[in-house]
């Protein structure tokens, strides 16, 4: 099979590239490209890729290209990992936002919009060349954010899509190794949004562990978090470190104010390691790595693509339709939950009852994500003030006045529509 990486250019490949080098032996992988439009980094992370799987004796053929329609030619499965505008852009969602007292973030709140607004459309154009070249069954699997608005743009076009986040498979290591027990030993019950969601369960062999983990490590959970252990212990679960955004949200701006932005702390991480996977002796992923972000996607990715290859029917954390799971959303929202994964895609397990507090979090931003939709694939300045109107982080209608005017002027040379 061809595997394509868009966005491939990206310092993350490497890590990706590892984990497939090491972890699809059941999926035979005879060609691996990246496509960026990125022609300098792809000298660099094209050849250092090829390096490791080299080294581990994989053999499968690695190229690179920044011509897509070479690239998914043929693909048995396209994973898109691609930042329209780069970091540059990110260091601007995480900045113009505080200006208006409101969280700076390249997921959610105003910053995350602008994301969306600029990456639905790209991410649409790349997939209707999966369509039309890529073998016909071929998967798109989507590590672009915000997952949980790409994917379901993907899927309300009619694509084979499934979206992927590292959040739970960090807290199922997390979880494992505390437990001292191999992670596929730990199942979630994990529930919500893309970015929004909760470990209300940790089975092991049928047995709930969570509040043995918290009664003893509970701390130390809570520091994976972002929020205080109380709070945890107030919803008997634990959020997503995303949800310090809604619920702690003053206290994070106060923060972002007196700090280095993510994406100038990840802008230099990457200046680091284009230097060194430039070197050619380098045929290993360094240590510093780590620091880039995505931790285990890797891991995360390989095995989505292996469940979906082999139609192991296993259970993983995804993002797709709703469907009947969560009964006070729609049919058509996509959410984040456990699935099984097979070759006719993933079904989500049954879910119990979402409470209140949960609930009615998930249902706001649920809303946002249709309206922000609408507004990335229609454009027009009223759709982008509505969608910020109904997101929990702005809520105030001269506020949003204020973010469309500021957002629309950040974003102008990604939004044609933007200055008519």
């Amino acid at each position: 099979m061809k595997l394509a990486v868009v966005g491939g250019g990206s310092t993350y490949t490497p890590e990706l590239v590892d984990g497939i080098a090491r972890l699809t032996g059941e999926i035979k992988i005879s060609e691996l490209v990246l496509i960026d439009p990125d022609s300098e980094r792809l000298s660099v992370v094209g050849p250092f890729s090829a390096r490791i799987m080299a080294r581990y004796g994989h053999p499968a053929e690695v190229s690179w290209t920044s011509d897509l329609d070479a690239g998914v030619d043929g693909a048995g499965a396209v994973l898109l990992q691609l930042r329209v505008g780069g970091q540059a852009t990110r260091q601007r969602d995480e900045t113009w936002p505080l200006e208006f007292c409101c969280v700076g973030q390249e997921t959610t709140g105003a910053g995350g919009f602008a994301k969306a607004l600029r990456t639905v459309p790209i991410v649409l154009d790349v997939a209707a060349r999966v369509r039309e070249l890529a073998a016909p069954d071929a998967w798109i699997i989507d590590f672009t954010n915000p997952v949980g608005i790409v994917t379901r743009a993907l899927l309300d076009a009619g694509h084979r899509a499934i979206g992927l986040c590292n959040v739970a498979i960090g807290y199922q290591r997390l979880f494992a190794q505390l437990l001292s027990v191999p992670p596929e030993a730990v199942a979630l019950d994990h529930v919500g949004l893309n970015h929004l969601t909760w470990e209300r369960a940790a089975l092991v062999d049928g047995t709930d562990r969570l509040p043995e983990l918290l009664a003893g490590h509970g701390e130390q959970i809570a520091g994976h978090t972002g929020m205080p252990l109380a709070v945890t212990s107030a919803v008997s679960a634990v959020p997503s470190y995303y949800l310090r955004y809604f619920w702690a949200h003053d206290a994070v701006v106060e923060e972002e104010r007196g700090r280095e932005t993510r994406a100038e702390a990840v802008a230099k991480i990457e200046w680091e390691l284009l230097a060194m996977y430039a070197d050619p002796a380098l045929d290993t992923k360094p240590d510093l790595l780590q620091h880039r972000g995505g931790a285990f996607y890797s891991e995360a990715a390989v095995a989505l693509l292996a469940s979906l290859v082999t139609d192991a029917r296993d259970r993983q954390v995804v993002n797709v339709r709703n469907n009947g799971t969560l009964p006070f959303l729609s049919d058509e929202a996509v959410i984040e939950v456990s699935a099984l994964v097979g070759a006719a895609g993933a079904a989500p397990v049954d879910v119990a009852p979402v409470s209140p507090l949960m609930s009615g979090l998930i249902a706001h931003v649920s809303s946002y994500e249709e309206l922000a939709l609408a507004a990335a694939l229609r454009g027009g300045r009223d759709r982008v003030a509505a969608a910020l109107l109904a997101h929990p982080l702005v809520g105030q209608y001269d506020l949003a006045q204020k973010l469309t005017d500021r957002l629309l002027a950040e974003n102008a040379a990604f939004l044609p529509w933007a200055n008519r």
